[in-house]
């Protein structure tokens, strides 16, 4: 039952048909008010500078691209991936990136990828999770004077697994409500193979990019 558990978890996204129609409900209901002022906040951050639109419009791309490629899981024959939600975050905002997940993970229910009653768990989980930690974890290495490559990489290295201990979280209390803990903790350590590498790509990939807009802020058009 266990390793039929472990199977079931590791997954890139959590699929239809796993979460029970509480659960459903509950993530969708946690998820809302995020996405509402994370539009809220585009909108007027939209009419303050123009430019921030094409800057938002490369996060969300960056997030649908970066997430939606895939690592073989061995032995399961399922997949893991990054997440880049932690990078947009820092750069365009944490309610705005939790919008550019919400959207990115809804294209990516045509690729096989995810599913519709499970886009507001799935959200949780990358969108809210892995933006907010990892926005602030930076925000907190940066007022200690971490350097910013320090404070941006450890930013995305933890958003990324906190993204998996969240989906663990989901699973085990919607599949184990008996014993969500014990199957918590089974499930974190089922991601653990895949999603470690994954998370020092990650940490590499938002340390360089965030370097290298602190060297040429100009890129952001004012933005940040």
């Amino acid at each position: 039952m266990l390793m039929d558990g472990l199977s079931t978890v590791i997954r890139t996204h959590i699929m239809d048909g796993i979460l029970s129609p509480l659960w459903i409900a509950v993530w969708f209901a946690v998820a809302a008010p995020f996405i509402t002022v994370g539009l809220v906040k585009i909108t007027k951050k939209r009419k303050e500078n123009p430019a921030y639109m094409p800057m938002l419009a490369l996060m969300g791309a960056t997030i649908f691209i970066v997430s939606v490629w895939h690592i073989p899981v061995p032995v399961t024959g399922s997949c893991s991936h990054p997440c880049g939600v932690a990078l947009s975050a820092i750069l365009v905002g944490p309610f705005e990136s939790s919008v550019l997940a919400f959207i990115a993970l809804f294209f990516q229910m045509f690729l096989a990828h995810g599913g519709i009653t499970t886009l507001g768990a799935n959200t949780v989980s990358m969108g809210i999770t892995g933006g907010f930690l990892g926005y602030a974890i930076y925000l907190a290495l940066r007022k200690l004077h971490a350097p910013i490559w320090i404070s941006a990489g450890l930013a995305g290295f933890f958003g990324d697994l906190a993204t998996y201990v969240t989906t663990a979280s989901q699973l085990a209390l919607s599949l184990h409500p008996e014993n969500p803990m014990l199957y918590w903790g089974i499930f974190s350590v089922g991601f653990l193979p895949t999603q470690v590498p994954l998370a020092i790509i990650e940490f590499a990939l938002t340390a360089a990019v965030v370097r290298y807009v602190a060297i040429k802020p100009e890129m952001l058009g004012g933005i940040w």
